[in-house]
């Protein structure tokens, strides 16, 4: 079985590296590389959509980046136990019209004991910013 380290039970510095690794996969943008982290069977809630599966992350972020351009996403660890995490975040984007937007939102993670994520549930707002608004640059 692959493993994804760290690995649960987490510590202070274990969770903080692991919601670092998290922010750098994301910013890659690359949907290969970011499903690495989930296990084959994870279940997700992003939003409205709920989301089973490896393969079905790698499609819906495809489809993500597709329409978020400029993506840049940061990451806080808000509260941890044993394999359990608690996550704020927030992230810059523009449609393709141009129109800038900033995602605020908070995530639920559980990971199993490979240290791979079976569960991610996200509550994401958008609010449109100006591009002179822009923290992420």
């Amino acid at each position: 079985m692959k493993q994804k380290h760290p690995l649960p039970p987490f510590n202070m510095e274990t969770a903080l590296q692991k919601v670092q690794l998290a922010e750098d996969a994301w910013n890659s943008k690359d949907p290969e590389r970011v499903a690495l982290a989930y296990t084959v069977d994870t279940e997700w809630r992003n939003r409205t959509d709920f989301i089973n599966g490896r393969d079905a992350v790698k499609e819906f972020l495809k489809g993500k980046w597709e329409k978020e351009l400029d993506y840049k996403l940061k990451k806080e660890l808000w509260g941890f136990r044993e394999n359990r995490m608690a996550v704020r975040f927030e992230y810059e984007y523009r449609n393709v019209d141009g129109q800038w937007f900033r995602a605020y939102g908070n995530e639920n993670w559980e990971f199993d004991e490979n240290g791979l994520m079976r569960k991610r549930f996200a509550s994401i707002n958008d609010l449109p910013i100006e591009e002179k608004d822009r923290k992420f640059k």
